[in-house]
């Protein structure tokens, strides 16, 4: 079993960061290399997560310090030893030696060479409204000449300096471990802030979800929110759509510039395109002399307000799609819960097909259960684990550097742990704990959103820049959330000045001990500030200097915020009947159909058979006069287009319900439509004049 648990995690965290870029990304309309590399981001930053209980627990400290330094032999599990006989059992996770080493390093290089390289090339690359891959690597190299540039400045004047000071004699190794230094300091810098956030963020989000009503206003604020957006959204693509229109009548069929404006008419929505097609002349020629055209630059200017005008459109109509589910479902549970026949009642059917799960085991039933008594107290028992959870958090933080005696709980578990030799729970302790770390981090870079620039959306909504700026920020923030949950359990000597052994991930990080001030100084304290923002996230000091500032945020004694919350009851309800009427219809029209369809397949059918004879005998019209051929040749041209009609008639056979409208306005229209029946589109005195 050597290696396998190591074999396992690599494929597990695989597919977990897969699922989770399903979720956010669209695999058919993003690009290949964006999803290649956020992908390989987030799968190295996961990686990281879930290999450290392993190294912690294996290779270089505890099983290596008992087999090696106290020459203690391996025994397998099934062997009985002496009273007097010390032993050390082999774990199943035992990974061999010269593995880890190896391992960290590929996998931290590559990481960040993504975090500081690759991945703002590639930012620049996907916004780039450029129409050739030279053009965007031009745009891309030109928008990050600067960042680019500030690098070698920074390492150029440090190269400078360690030439110059005649005490400092730095070997490539030191340089190295400056570099990384200075990488986790600034991931450390941000790691706290998030960090302060989410300990208190999360638990609170789980209490509020446990409250009744809770959750149904902040929805019913969130809809008022969204529903501004989204009108901004359509109004913001209108006008793009309208500056494409005009550019696109400008530009005729044989302009050099004309591909150009092809490639950005292929970006706009189908229905837009449509529109477009039809208003365009192709037959006309462009003069030079006459009109004045727009520029290449200019097209690349709007190809990329295209892309972006339409990803926003698409996003928030989606988002207000989701958001109404939502709200419509906690309605429903709002009602059933004064419900005494404990039989879940939806509002409205599901139009999505019953799962075999929800079939037999989720029955009404099981879910008035789940959602009526059950979920309310999970959610709060969860709730007080998550705080607990964050209280032993914040008070190993401020205490991690106190050795003698130890105060971090954290450490004070594993120690227990070593004395025991139980690896199962050490790698177990290890994993929750870093695990909740990492949840409360990055929830937060999935929550936060800065204006329009990055937000992660969810149901394949989120664009090309926000997801490769969350693969930068997993890279730079999970290397020092590492490093400070080792200083928690007392595993870097950097941090706790005690003599043990290393863990192969510590040796790659390098000593700590080159840059004295960085090691004693902000490392051990600057993580104390976490106490003060979970006061400050706890009071929602945040949330209240935005609402300030003017950006409309939850507060729940607002005035803002109750107008809001009205504002969205009032949009929910108005979807909600809009919703009702197209189901009235569609039940209309299927009993319709059931009660009148059959009646009016055979009068269709008995017409056509008459007149197909009809139309039989009007072949004997050549033996007649001229004067009478020609009569019964107009007769017969009647007939045909009257027999047409009739097949017309006949076409609910091909019934489509989607043509059907429930707007009174189109009552009184007489006006054929193709699918509808000729008796709903005329007056109802002749409903009944084929049966």
């Amino acid at each position: 079993m050597s290696g396998a648990a190591l074999g396992i995690e690599i494929v597990v965290v695989f597919f977990l960061a897969l699922f989770l870029l399903h979720r956010y990304a669209d695999f058919r309309k993003q690009q290949r290399m964006v999803l290649f590399g956020t992908l390989l981001a987030w799968y190295l930053c996961f990686l990281i997560v879930f290999i450290l209980p392993l190294d912690i627990s294996t290779v270089s400290t505890i099983i290596e310090h008992i087999h090696h330094t106290l020459n203690v032999p391996w025994l397998p599990k099934t062997r009985d030893e002496g009273p007097s006989q010390k032993v050390c059992y082999k774990p199943w996770s035992y990974i061999p030696d010269g593995i880890m080493p190896v391992f960290w390093r590929v996998v931290y290089w590559t990481s960040q060479c993504l975090t500081w390289l690759l991945l703002p090339f590639m930012q620049s690359y996907a916004r780039s409204g450029g129409f050739s891959i030279t053009g965007k690597i031009k745009t891309a190299l030109i928008e990050n000449a600067i960042y680019y540039g500030t690098y070698l400045l920074i390492f150029g004047s440090l190269l400078i300096y360690v030439a110059v000071h005649p005490q400092w004699h730095l070997s490539w190794y030191e340089l190295q471990t400056i570099g990384i230094t200075a990488a986790n300091t600034w991931g450390l810098f941000l790691l706290v802030l998030l960090l302060g956030y989410g300990l208190v963020e999360i638990p609170r989000s789980y209490w509020n979800a446990s409250r009744r009503g809770h959750l149904l206003i902040k929805t019913y604020f969130k809809a008022a929110k969204l529903m501004t957006e989204k009108a901004d959204a359509q109004e913001n693509l209108e006008d793009v759509m309208e500056e494409v229109r005009k550019v696109q009548e400008s530009i005729k069929y044989n302009h050099p510039l004309r591909k150009y404006i092809d490639t950005v008419l292929r970006k706009c929505p189908v229905d837009y395109q449509e529109k477009m097609g039809r208003n365009m002349d192709d037959y006309e020629d462009f003069d030079d002399k006459q009109n004045t055209y727009p520029s290449e630059k200019s097209l690349v200017k709007l190809h990329k307000q295209v892309i972006y005008a339409v990803q926003r459109h698409n996003r928030t109509r989606v988002q207000w799609l989701i958001l109404l589910q939502q709200a419509m479902h906690l309605e429903d549970v709002a009602k059933n819960e004064t419900s005494s026949a404990h039989q879940f009642v939806r509002s409205f059917p599901s139009t999505e097909p019953t799962s075999w799960l929800s079939r037999y085991f989720y029955t009404p039933t099981v879910e008035w259960y789940w959602e009526c008594l059950l979920k309310h107290w999970f959610y709060r028992l969860l709730a007080v684990v998550l705080s607990l959870f964050s209280v032993a958090v914040v008070w190993s933080e401020c205490t991690f550097f106190s050795t003698r005696p130890v105060l971090s709980l954290f450490a004070v578990f594993i120690q227990l742990a070593e004395r025991d030799y139980n690896y199962l729970y050490i790698e177990m302790a290890c994993f929750i704990t870093i695990f909740f770390l990492c949840t409360c981090v990055y929830s937060t870079v999935f929550r936060i959103r800065v204006f329009n620039y990055y937000y992660l959306a969810s149901h394949h909504q989120t664009d090309a820049y926000s997801l490769q700026f969350s693969g930068m920020l997993f890279c730079r923030l999970t290397p020092p959330l590492c490093l400070n949950f080792l200083g928690l359990i007392h595993m870097d000597s950097a941090i706790s000045h005690q003599q043990k052994e290393q863990t192969a991930y510590t040796s790659i990080m390098g000593s700590m001990r080159v840059l004295s001030f960085i090691a004693n100084g902000f490392y051990i304290y600057y993580p104390m500030l976490i106490l003060l923002l979970c006061i400050a996230t706890y009071f929602s000091l945040g949330t209240r200097c935005l609402n300030l500032l003017g950006f409309q945020q939850f507060v729940g004694d607002n005035e803002m915020t109750s107008d809001l919350i009205d504002e969205g009851k009032e949009l929910i309800r108005r979807e909600k009947r809009k919703l009702q009427r197209i189901e009235d219809g569609e039940n209309r029209r299927r009993e319709w159909k059931e009660r009148y369809g059959n009646t009016r397949e055979d009068t269709a059918r008995n017409r056509i058979r008459n007149e197909a004879a009809e139309m039989t005998e009007t072949n004997y019209s050549d033996t007649v006069p001229n004067t009478r051929q020609a009569k019964y040749s107009r007769t017969g041209r009647g007939t045909e287009r009257d027999s047409i009609e009739l097949l017309q008639d006949a076409e609910p056979l091909d019934f489509n319900a989607e043509t059907l409208s429930d707007d009174p306005l189109e009552a009184g229209s007489t006006r054929h439509v193709p699918g509808r029946y000729l008796s709903m589109s005329s007056s109802r005195s002749r409903i009944f004049d084929d049966v």
